[in-house]
């Protein structure tokens, strides 16, 4: 399913073939939590970005409209009209971001819903169902996210937890795939390394999941408190021990520049809620930097918010028109920015692609890093 067409160091040239389409890798997925780009971006709309993967948040969608719903519409892909590969997310993030509502056992984890505070109740094999019934192309095995430091002691503990965990995802999705009525019998599934910020059990954990022989491979319980030194040394500890004719998965990072030294480190996914929450507040990403459509310099500015660039907002419109959109709280605003921003990332994992292609990554890596981080 996933073919290695060429290395440079650790980096990596791929193509992930799916039930929904072949995946073009170092890829980054463009996050619609809830079936829809924040900002009023729509599927159809994602064609024109450029982008290759869509990620949907189960949390979400089991809570609104419910995943019942959505198997009865036809799945995700009918849903929100997107015939492309989707990556769903098993809920693991989100008991960890509630942790103020939940209570975590060896069964699963209880908690209160942050919509109207019923009691809920998810599991690794609950986890398994909501996404079955989504009909991803891709589900995510229900782990545990410990926050950044935490004890070695909890942090191995849980990651313990989150092999057996793993250990009944796989058994209850090879189960639903054999069910009559099932949305997508070839869904597949990534294992979740856990691990903290401690290499050793960041290590003994990648060696005990790599051993279920799964689809895909993620490192999770990154970017929630640590610093970026120690991200890309836990990273650097666990490649190694991934299997090489896997894909693998930065959860939830992050900057352009987070994405070009991942890629350096071995890895072929990403995703991240930044171009998109950053695009609505008028923070703006360019080939030379970033600039922050509010400032006043830009009131009379009438270029588009990169020039050069081929997305539909810089072909039609003005810096100065869409920062006049922001003043005047225009939904329209966080449309065109949002645009611009998924289309610049998703340009940028195709740039990193050619760049691997041709066998200069590493000349592409030393001059762009020092480009995005300038401000304009």
């Amino acid at each position: 399913m996933f073919k290695l067409l060429k290395t440079e160091n650790a980096a990596r040239r791929g193509e992930f073939h799916t039930p929904h389409g072949v995946i073009q890798t170092p890829v980054f997925m463009n996050v619609a939590t809830a079936a829809a780009i924040k900002g009023a971006v729509s599927a159809p709309d994602l064609k024109e970005l450029k982008c290759q993967v869509a990620l949907a948040n189960t949390y979400h969608l089991h809570l609104r409209p419910g995943d019942e719903v959505v198997k009865d519409l036809g799945g995700l892909h009918m849903f929100m009209k997107w015939d492309g590969p989707i990556l769903t997310d098993s809920g693991g993030f989100q008991v960890f971001s509630l942790s103020k509502l939940r209570k975590i056992k060896e069964e699963g984890v209880y908690f209160s819903s942050h919509i109207d505070g019923r009691q809920i109740f998810m599991g690794p094999e609950e986890s398994m169902r909501i996404q079955s019934n989504l009909g991803s192309t891709i589900a995510m095995a229900f782990d545990e996210c410990v926050e950044n430091p935490s004890t070695p002691e909890y942090v191995k503990q849980s990651s313990d937890l989150t092999i057996r965990w793993l250990k009944r995802c796989k058994t209850e999705l090879e189960r639903l795939k054999a069910q009559e009525g099932t949305i997508n019998k070839r869904q597949m599934l990534f294992g979740i390394n856990q691990g903290g910020i401690y290499p050793e059990i960041r290590i003994e954990n990648m060696k005990a999941i790599a051993e279920l022989c799964l689809d895909g491979y993620a490192v999770g319980g990154l970017a929630v408190g640590e610093t970026t030194e120690q991200m890309y040394d836990i990273i650097e500890h666990v490649e190694p021990f991934m299997p090489k004719d896997k894909p693998r998965y930065l959860m939830g990072v992050g900057t352009p520049e987070n994405i070009i030294e991942g890629v350096s480190r071995g890895i072929d996914f990403f995703d991240c809620v930044m171009p998109s929450r950053n695009a609505r507040h008028a923070k703006l990403y360019t080939s030379n930097g970033t600039l922050n459509l509010m400032n006043a310099k830009f009131e009379r500015d009438d270029t588009p918010i990169e020039e050069g660039c081929g997305c539909p907002t810089c072909q039609s419109f003005s810096r100065a028109y869409i920062r006049h959109l922001f003043k005047a709280k225009e939904m329209l605003a966080m449309r065109l920015s949002v645009m611009h921003n998924l289309y610049f990332y998703n340009t940028l994992a195709q740039e990193i692609r050619n760049a691997l292609d041709e066998g200069v990554f590493e000349k592409y890596k030393s001059n762009k890093i020092k480009i995005l981080a300038q401000k304009i």
